[in-house]
């Protein structure tokens, strides 16, 4: 392989993003591969709520004031129906304090148990997926590893191509190879089918990341790229998804006290809920009474609201109900967003592992652990090249051309964490240049 000057720079590149993004990458995949089961985590979360009998039981409406007799002071979020017949129904209470409380009710309209939202397992593993338990410093920390890692991936996969072109050691590993070479040959089969999956996984991830989702957030409202509720959470946000912060439930028409007041022809839980077995949505299908808090947008206004908040995106839908007569009022479901957000919602559910169920869900694990091994096998090449004690960076090249300069110039556009680091680089690199020359 020629020994050209671009080769030692995007080499030298490529090494010192993958000592930066090293650790951030096993972080990641951990807790990646433990957030693709997360339907799984849950189900065995709620495993004394499931599989009861169905004798004796009682309306939705009765589930509800058993749930409000547990949290007197409580106000009404939202009723989760049950995911098979014999499970539980799950009423979300919002607490005082600003707390939720998920109050689990038997069919027969027995208070069962809670679960904190925020303490969940799922929700746990997210945060520390998302930020690694550090707000929104550990947010763009996390963005900034992710950035790094889509130049490391592009940068491998210019020192994978051959030259000349050969299949073995290419395309599959030489096998009859021992050693470094063989280590050699492995990180660079395995990273190029691996480096595909990984830039679409980088890439579904940025619109929940803090710099670019905000970025894009205001390119998508203020620039009027695309009407409506944008619904997916950013940096600080998307944390209070998993741990919700308090609602004024003080004014929810949907208080104990403030329910009873009002008309008496108001429409009872159990007629929404009926409705809402009747649409046959994808799990977990929510009713949501008039002014309920949403984890996305605004409350919900003066309706009652069915909806689905499936992981997997395209089966989400919603239908809106007048309070007083149960007429139909709205109707909306994934065809009707726009190209834009069907795209990124596709992106977001491959990435958690929910587009395609069980086998989208072993793909991200594989992903996952190919991406632990392709690091590993990194680290291991450079410990064997390094001379003890020393860093044995590769060594420095001369100007890139042109058109990769270009690129480079493109790509600190398209990620702006990375566009910063990497004029601080630079700086620091010449200043240290220049103290060396004095």
């Amino acid at each position: 392989m020629a020994d050209t000057a671009t080769y030692r720079t995007i080499w030298r590149w490529h090494f010192y993003a993958g000592l930066f993004v090293l650790p951030f990458v096993l972080l990641l995949s951990v807790s990646g591969s433990i957030y693709l089961f997360k339907p799984q985590i849950d189900r065995w979360e709620e495993r004394d709520y499931r599989g009861l009998s169905l004798e004796g039981a009682v309306s939705a409406d009765r589930q509800l004031e058993a749930a409000e007799a547990a949290f007197p002071d409580g106000s009404f979020n939202h009723y989760r129906l049950p995911e098979e017949p014999g499970d539980a129904a799950m009423v979300q209470m919002g607490l005082p304090d600003g707390s939720l409380s998920e109050v689990f009710v038997s069919p027969q309209g027995q208070v069962l148990g809670t679960l904190d939202p925020a303490e969940r397992i799922s929700n746990a593993v997210s945060r520390f997926h998302g930020s690694l338990m550090m707000g929104d410093w550990g947010d763009r920390l996390v963005e900034l590893a992710a950035s790094w890692t889509i130049v490391m991936i592009l940068t491998g996969l210019y020192l994978w191509w051959p030259r000349p072109f050969r299949a073995a050691g290419t395309l599959w590993p030489r096998l009859s190879l021992k050693g470094r070479p063989l280590m050699k040959d492995l990180h660079r089969v395995t990273g190029f089918w691996l480096a595909g999956f990984v830039l679409v996984m980088l890439a579904s991830g940025l619109p929940w990341a803090g710099t670019w989702g905000s970025a894009f957030k205001w390119a998508r409202g203020e620039l009027g790229l695309v009407e409506g509720v944008q619904e997916w959470k950013i940096g600080a946000e998307k944390a209070a998804v998993a741990a919700p912060v308090a609602h004024d439930h003080g004014t929810a028409s949907h208080s104990p006290q403030m329910r009873a007041d009002m008309p008496e022809q108001s429409l009872p839980l159990a007629a929404s809920v009926q409705r809402a077995e009747a649409e046959d949505m994808a799990f977990p299908v929510l009713v949501l009474p008039p002014h309920a808090p949403q984890r996305f947008g605004p409350p919900t206004g003066n309706v009652w609201t069915v909806k689905s908040e499936a992981q997997n995106r395209p089966l989400v839908r919603s239908v809106t109900y007048d309070p007083q007569s149960g007429t139909e009022l709205s109707r909306n479901g994934f065809a009707d967003k726009h190209p834009i957000d069907r795209a990124i919602n596709i992106g977001i559910a491959w990435h958690e592992g929910a587009l395609f169920g069980l086998t989208n869900q072993i793909m991200g694990l594989v992903i996952a652990l190919a991406l632990i091994a392709l690091s590993v096998l990194g680290v291991l090449m450079w410990l064997k090249r390094r001379p003890k004690g020393k860093l044995a960076a590769p060594p420095p090249g001369g100007r890139l051309p042109r058109g990769l300069i270009a690129g480079i110039v493109v790509l600190a556009l398209l990620l702006p964490l990375f566009g910063v680091s990497l004029v601080a680089i630079l700086l620091f690199d010449k200043a240290r240049g220049a103290f060396a020359r004095r």
